[in-house]
């Protein structure tokens, strides 16, 4: 049972459900970037001063720019402070990072108390962090809310981030029923729609329509650069759109295809095979495969709504 965790009526927030059926003393979100910075605005405009959401960064300028914006209740570099007495704890860091610290942040928390993340990769975190906080009586589940931007930083956190983006909750075998509930309901509570995926199956969909379409655009990007950067005065929208997201931060990004590494690997050797079919087909002459080439990627891609 999850013993920091009451059932309690819910609170309405517009346009969305209330951010949990369970109460909360205090929720504690570990980095202060876009992420961790939007959801603290978030929670703040939904919970109303029930909860106190405390904010830990390491850097002492960003947390007085928190400070001074009032991004959450109390932010401090005191990482034990943040946490201590924390019914619920979010990793809003770069996924390299976690691991280390739930080394540090375990023994610091009160028994049942319930840990999530927004990690881009869940695999490799869910088999590290589980075993980590299990020792210490506390709980993980992995998630990842798919919302942000090409920008970075708190300055560009906003509290309706999160609203019609997707959230993937990934229960590992055995997770505790009750608390894989509370995530989902965090993540709804702040306007996501929630999905729920195995880590293993999260990291291949998301490496499918995330890492690798990131990677895409840094090669574009850079190849571009490399061959005529100059032709770019003379681009229209579409270069823009098409590379906008290799504008995201770089540390970041080489984190997390370090820690997807397989799944993007393969998925990009079966995109070059296609590309090379693709180009052969050019090179060739043969005019009826490009048209079917661009048809068939014209129509897959007019089956995307707004909300995919």
């Amino acid at each position: 049972a999850i013993a920091s965790l009451s059932l309690c009526p819910g609170r309405q927030r517009p346009r969305t459900a209330p951010v949990s059926k369970f109460s909360y003393h205090k929720i504690a979100i570990l980095g202060p970037g876009l992420l961790g910075g939007s959801l603290a605005l978030a929670l703040r405009e939904q919970l109303k001063g029930e909860t106190r959401i405390a904010l830990w960064g390491r850097r002492a300028e960003v947390i007085e720019e928190a400070r001074r914006l009032a991004i959450a209740d109390e932010a401090d570099t005191d990482l034990f402070a943040v946490v201590r007495d924390a019914d619920l704890v979010v990793l809003c860091t770069p996924v390299d990072v976690m691991p280390a610290l739930a080394e540090q942040i375990a023994g610091a928390l009160p028994k049942g108390a319930l840990i999530t993340d927004v990690g881009s990769v869940k695999g490799p975190v869910v088999e590290a962090l589980v075993p980590i906080f299990e020792k210490h009586e506390a709980l993980f589940i992995g998630s990842h809310p798919m919302a942000g931007s090409e920008q970075s930083g708190l300055h560009a956190a906003k509290a309706d981030l999160f609203e019609g983006s997707t959230a993937i909750v990934t229960p590992h075998e055995g997770a505790n029923p009750e608390a894989v509930e509370a995530v989902r309901q965090l993540w709804s509570g702040v306007g996501c729609r929630v999905r729920e995926l195995s880590p293993g199956v999260h990291d291949e969909t998301v490496g499918l329509v995330s890492h690798l379409p990131h990677f895409l655009a840094a090669a574009l990007a850079e190849f571009v650069h490399a061959e005529d950067w100059g032709a770019t005065a003379f681009c229209g929208n579409g270069f823009r759109d098409t590379t906008r997201i290799a504008s995201g931060p770089a540390e970041m990004w080489s984190g997390i295809f370090a820690q997807n590494r397989t799944a993007v690997i393969g998925q990009l050797e079966r995109f070059i095979a296609s590309l090379t079919r693709a180009t052969d087909a050019l090179q060739s002459g043969d005019d009826a495969e490009i048209l079917a080439f661009l048809q068939r990627a014209k129509a897959a891609r007019d089956t995307l709504t707004p909300s995919s």
